[in-house]
């Protein structure tokens, strides 16, 4: 065996301490990653020439997948790299790299002042972080589900989506407080958006010293070094690493659909105010977030597959009623209620996705196999869903974005209906 699991903390709270802290620099990494998402509407007009308000979103939206293209390049690279050299450095080493992309957005000058240039440099910027996030993921959803107990891992490893949507909430939170209190609607188009990428620019460098005291959660082997992690080592797991991807599709197009993309559907299809739709936004993602836990600690009791169908079946029969109705609607509690109900069948992947692929893979290439599949199927479907549903309402049937999101469910539900329960086959247990 090429690493040997750490032996469990202790107490409670140490337990508890190495997840806190492992969290958060994930809230970050999402902070720093949402906020592209969500001063979008804002930013789009400075670097892109003058143009409607879709082809500005169209344009900001291909790159936010530019973005997700590079997570599998950031899965792989990061992920041999923990199953090298440990989840510790690994996970500093990636908050790092989103620290410079999001200081890069924060000083690049507008399309008025260098022209090409700046959307060039964005889009360097949104490599940078996608390599980032591509790696924090496989590498937290490892750690954290390596250091749970077995009874209470659902419920542990949940928080890495409570940070995530924490991130998201934070970068709602800092929009919202430019929106209302400090800053007009000029001032915020013109150069405000900028001031929440300083900010995460700021608290990664923070996280990066933070993450420097977690202790380590698997012991490193050098004697294997050579052979850990590696794509050759991969390969022999086919079946974990299809799993892995045919149960992220439906998932990811889901979350992205009704997390990310809702802000822009509610101003663009639905004609809320930007301060509406972000207002919206941040009260379902607050519901969505506290959660997560509920969900995994119900996995933790009924195990991991009857809640992946759920979601599943769920969302197959729901995504085009809700988003319809959802098209239709200018009441603000309506659309919350509708968004709610979405989110509330979501959770059945979201809570427990990150555990279910760590316990597919053992230890010497688990951050790699729980990665690279996982960005694989994120960057092509997930990062895509807001570019596809922008480009449908473009073509004049934005409905059709509504059977594409369902398709995508229907072909995870095939696999969480053929797949084995990890809960009662872990490859954690064997470490």
């Amino acid at each position: 065996m090429n690493t040997t699991a750490i032996p469990e903390p202790q107490t409670n709270q140490s337990r508890v301490w190495s997840i806190v802290g492992g969290s958060l620099g994930n809230l970050v990494e999402w902070y720093d990653w949402y906020v592209y998402s969500a001063f979008s509407l804002y930013f789009a007009g400075s670097f892109f020439p003058k143009g409607n308000l879709t082809a500005q979103l169209l344009n900001t939206a291909g790159i936010f997948a530019i973005g997700f293209l590079m997570r599998p390049i950031g899965g792989w690279l990061m992920g041999t790299f923990a199953d090298k050299h440990g989840r510790k450095k690994a996970l500093t080493f990636s908050v790092l790299l989103m620290s410079a992309g999001s200081l890069l957005i924060a000083i690049t000058p507008g399309y008025k002042q260098i022209g090409i240039a700046a959307p060039i440099l964005l889009v360097l910027a949104r490599v940078i972080q996608g390599i980032s996030v591509g790696g924090e993921y496989g590498t937290s959803a490892t750690y954290l589900s390596e250091m749970a107990t077995k009874k209470d891992r659902g419920f542990y490893s949940s928080f890495q989506y409570v940070t995530l949507i924490m991130g998201q909430l934070l970068a709602l939170g800092v929009l919202i407080l430019l929106q209302r209190i400090f800053l007009t609607e000029a001032q915020l188009h013109s150069w405000g958006w900028r001031i929440p990428f300083g900010i995460g620019a700021m608290l990664a460098v923070i996280v990066m010293y933070l993450r420097r005291s977690l202790q380590e959660s698997v012991t490193i082997d050098k004697k294997h070094i050579s052979a850990r992690g590696s794509l050759k080592a991969l390969a022999e797991h086919p079946k974990a690493i299809f799993t892995v991807i045919g149960l992220t599709i439906g998932g990811t197009v889901a979350f992205y659909t009704f997390t990310t993309y809702m802000q822009k559907f509610l101003v663009n299809t639905n004609g809320f105010t930007k301060n509406e739709a972000t207002l919206i936004s941040s009260l379902t993602l607050i519901i969505f977030m506290l959660i997560q836990p509920l969900y995994g600690w119900v996995s933790d009791r009924v195990g991991r597959k009857p809640m992946l169908k759920t979601f599943g079946i769920l969302g197959t029969l729901t995504t085009i009623p809700i988003l319809t109705y959802l098209s239709q609607t200018h009441n603000f509690w309506v659309a919350f209620g509708l968004i709610m109900l979405a989110l509330l069948i979501v959770s059945n992947y979201t809570a427990i996705n990150a555990v279910v692929k760590a316990e597919l893979f053992p230890a010497h290439i688990r951050a790699l196999g729980v990665g690279f599949p996982y960005a694989i199927a994120v960057s092509i479907f997930g990062g895509s869903a807001e570019y596809i549903a922008l480009m449908f309402k473009g073509y004049g049937h934005e409905e059709w974005f509504y059977w594409y999101v369902t398709g995508c469910i229907v072909v995870s539900l095939v696999v969480y209906t053929s797949m084995i329960d990890t809960k009662k086959h872990s490859k954690i247990e064997h470490d």
